[in-house]
C-alpha cells in the first residue's frame, strides 16, 4: 500500500510587533485547510520585509511557494484552490442580495419577537422598511460617491444635483417611519412614492428603453451591482410600500 504524500509549502509573511499581516494569516488558514503542512517564516521587520522582496522580485507578501514554485500572496491561493477569480469590475448582485435576505431574517426576528408568529402583514411591511433603511445607510456611508453615480441614471438628480443628496435621507427617513408604522408610516408614504417612482423611471428609461449598461448605486457609490431588474425592484417596493401605508390609514 502506497503511503500518502504529505503536502508542504512555504510561507513567508510579515509578523512585525506594530503590524501582523492578514493576509499572511489567512494564507497560512487556507493551506492548511487545503491539508498541507506549513513552512511559516516571520518576516518581523522592514528591512527583513524588504530584503525578502529584492530576493524574490515581489511587491508583497505574503508569498507562498508549493514544491520550489512561487504561487503568490492570498489571492493566488484562492485561485488555485476555488474557482474564484479576481476581477475588481465584476458585476454583481451578492451585495443587495445579502441586505435583503439578512432584512427577511430582521423582519421574522421582530414578529416573533412582537406578535409571536413569524408571517404577518406587519412582517412584511418591516422587511421593506429594514431594507429601505439599511440600503440608505449603505448610501450615506459615501454621500459623494453615490450621488456621482446616481447622476448616472436617475431622471430627477441630473436637472436638479442636490437630490442626489436628499435621496438617501429621504429614504432613511422613510424606512424608519414604516417601521415604527401607524402616523409616521403615514407621513413617510408620499416620501416614499415619491422618491420610488421617480427612481423607477428612471432605471427603467436607462435599462429598458435607452438599453444602458451601468452600475446601480442602489447600495453605495463604489458597488459592483448592475443597474437591472433588482434596482427597479427596489423602487417598486418603495412605490408599494407607500401606496399600502395610505390604503391602510384610509381603510383603518
Amino acid at each position: 500500500m502506497l503511503k500518502k504524500t504529505e503536502k508542504n509549502a512555504v510561507l513567508y509573511r510579515m509578523v512585525m510587533e506594530k503590524h501582523l499581516c492578514p493576509y499572511g494569516l489567512k494564507s497560512k488558514w487556507m493551506l492548511e485547510r487545503n491539508g498541507y503542512t506549513v513552512e511559516d517564516h516571520h518576516l518581523t521587520t522592514r528591512a527583513e520585509t524588504d530584503a525578502f522582496k529584492d530576493e524574490y522580485s515581489v511587491e508583497t507578501t505574503p508569498q507562498t511557494f508549493i514544491e520550489g514554485e512561487r504561487i503568490g500572496g492570498y489571492d493566488a491561493l484562492r485561485e488555485r484552490f476555488t474557482d474564484w477569480r479576481k476581477d475588481s469590475e465584476a458585476k454583481t448582485y451578492t451585495p443587495v442580495l445579502v441586505i435583503f435576505g439578512v432584512c427577511a431574517l430582521m423582519a421574522l426576528a421582530v414578529a416573533w419577537a412582537t406578535l409571536g408568529t413569524l408571517l404577518s402583514v406587519r412582517t412584511i411591511e418591516w422587511f421593506a422598511a429594514f431594507s429601505m433603511t439599511v440600503l440608505a445607510v449603505q448610501k450615506l456611508r459615501d454621500i459623494e460617491s453615490f450621488s456621482t453615480m446616481f447622476l448616472n441614471y436617475d431622471l430627477l438628480a441630473q436637472r436638479r444635483v442636490g437630490y442626489g443628496y436628499v435621496y438617501p435621507i429621504a429614504e432613511a427617513f422613510a424606512g424608519i417611519s414604516m417601521i415604527a408604522g401607524g402616523l409616521l408610516g403615514l407621513i413617510a408614504a408620499p416620501v416614499a412614492l415619491f422618491i420610488g417612482t421617480v427612481g423607477a423611471i428612471s432605471v427603467y428609461k436607462a435599462v429598458y428603453v435607452d438599453k444602458r449598461e451601468l452600475k446601480c448605486a442602489c447600495v453605495g457609490g463604489n458597488s459592483n451591482v448592475p443597474l437591472g431588474f433588482i434596482s427597479l425592484t427596489e423602487n417598486l417596493v418603495m412605490i408599494a410600500m407607500g401606496l399600502w401605508m395610505i390604503t391602510k390609514a384610509v381603510i383603518a
